[in-house]
């Protein structure tokens, strides 16, 4: 199967260079278009259970600044792999909900994902890789990244 469109999926962690560079592999092999996405996280969402009523108005603000970071962030590793601005998405919401959803409408036939593969069957996918898999209607690539403490 030849690929033409690949979306990578990032959280913008030290590791998600090493998603995107295996989403770039992949791009150049089949000569693929490559687009790369992160999700910010509403605030309700990160702090579930806390009363968000005094911080409404403060909480616009703060999703607002992260959405901006993480454009900023997102837009400077997509520019040292060659990625071009119009390429790059970043949304507010659930992970992998907006992935699955981002990949449908922008016609992706391959999704690039990062998972620590920590111990143990159960912590074979991260929570978000797992939940990308669940219901999607495309070839999922599931990169096990290293951490630091993995590369000593």
């Amino acid at each position: 199967m030849s690929y033409k469109h690949i979306l990578a999926a990032v959280d913008l962690s030290a590791e998600s260079a090493q998603v995107l560079d295996k989403a770039q592999v992949e791009a150049e092999c089949h000569g693929a278009r490559l687009s790369v996405v992160t999700v910010v996280k509403p605030l309700t969402q990160v702090y579930g259970g806390m009363d968000m009523a005094p911080l409404a108005g403060g909480a616009v603000s703060f999703e607002q600044q992260a959405m901006e970071q993480a454009e900023a962030q997102l837009r400077e590793l997509a520019a040292r792999s060659g990625i071009a601005a119009e390429d790059t998405h970043v949304v507010l919401g659930s992970p992998a909900h907006d992935i699955r959803e981002l990949a449908a409408r922008l016609g992706v036939d391959l999704i690039v994902i990062g998972t620590h593969g920590r111990h143990g069957l159960g912590l074979l996918l991260g929570s978000t890789a797992s939940a990308v898999l669940h219901g999607v209607e495309r070839d999922v690539l599931a990169v096990r990244v290293r951490v630091d403490e993995d590369l000593g």
